[in-house]
């Protein structure tokens, strides 16, 4: 792997107010784990902590919903909220449900028509749907560990017949550079989208967003927007870090991350989430 640049951290004047319980936001992959999918005891404890005091611990990421899941499960997340495929995707977490979860939203699209753009400029790409209720679909045998589990082939133009809460474009044909020039060439509209680490691209419905999923779980828990917290490392967690209050960007995260970012903690490789959290800690 090839990792950002690692930023010192940033100093910040920031204090607890005694008695609040804060929503914090987690993003998962190098945030919570690094990029082996490893989460340090460290950082369990402190997830831990923070909740048993009572804050509102909210796992945040681009994965699926099945890969979501065992995140929550490492982390000793028994109750609350959990946002998945980049807020396309809100599940209520508790031991009240069958199966220990229950998604409470799930934001479609039709991709058809960027799809399709994306198809002309990057016709060896490959792509993937994510259904509502968690199931996935891939051309060429496309599959990746964010899917949460195998991945159904079809064609393109059954997948362009679809509705989606997610999908992915991957290209192993162009670097990264190129890539992301290719989708502004293309000029995706009606779509929300982020380009990943690597020539790879997540597409949502219009002003679906981590931050958006985000803002209606603040609503349904009656948080004061003042006492929002969030982490993260992505070009996905750009608008959910300027979403919070204390928007923190972990330590390897790329400039324009950093740039929206209030303070700027460790990496993940010295567990920079763990450094936050405890600072909520009585």
């Amino acid at each position: 792997m090839t990792q950002e640049t690692i930023h010192p951290p940033v100093q910040v004047r920031w204090h607890k107010e005694a008695g609040v319980k804060y929503l914090v936001a987690l993003d998962v992959d190098g945030t919570l784990v690094d990029h082996d999918g490893h989460m340090s005891e460290d950082v369990k404890e402190a997830v831990r902590s923070v909740a048993q005091e009572g804050h509102h611990i909210v796992v945040s990421t681009g994965r699926s919903k099945g890969a979501t899941l065992p995140i929550v499960e490492l982390a000793d997340i028994e109750s609350g909220y959990a946002v998945s495929s980049n807020g396309g995707v809100t599940l209520e977490i508790g031991k009240q449900y069958v199966d220990g979860y229950k998604i409470i939203d799930a934001v479609t699209f039709r991709p058809a028509k960027a799809l399709a753009a994306l198809h002309e400029k990057l016709p060896g790409a490959k792509f993937a749907l994510e259904a509502a209720d968690g199931s996935f679909f891939s051309t060429a045998h496309f599959q990746d560990r964010s899917f949460g589990m195998e991945a159904q082939t079809v064609s393109l133009e059954e997948i362009l017949d679809m509705e989606a809460v997610r999908v992915v474009v991957f290209s192993t044909e162009t670097d990264i550079d190129s890539f992301a020039e290719i989708i502004d060439e293309v000029g995706l509209h009606g779509v929300t989208y982020s380009v990943g680490w690597t020539p790879w691209l997540d597409i949502a419905a219009h002003g679906v967003s981590k931050a958006s999923a985000l803002e209606q779980i603040r609503k349904n828990l009656g948080v004061d927007p003042a006492h929002t917290i969030a982490m993260g490392d992505g070009r996905n967690d750009i608008e959910m870090l300027e979403w919070a209050a204390r928007g923190v960007a972990m330590g390897q995260a790329p400039e324009e991350v950093i740039d929206v970012a209030s303070e700027v903690t460790s990496s993940v490789y010295d567990d920079g989430a763990a450094h936050i959290l405890r600072s909520l800690l009585d």
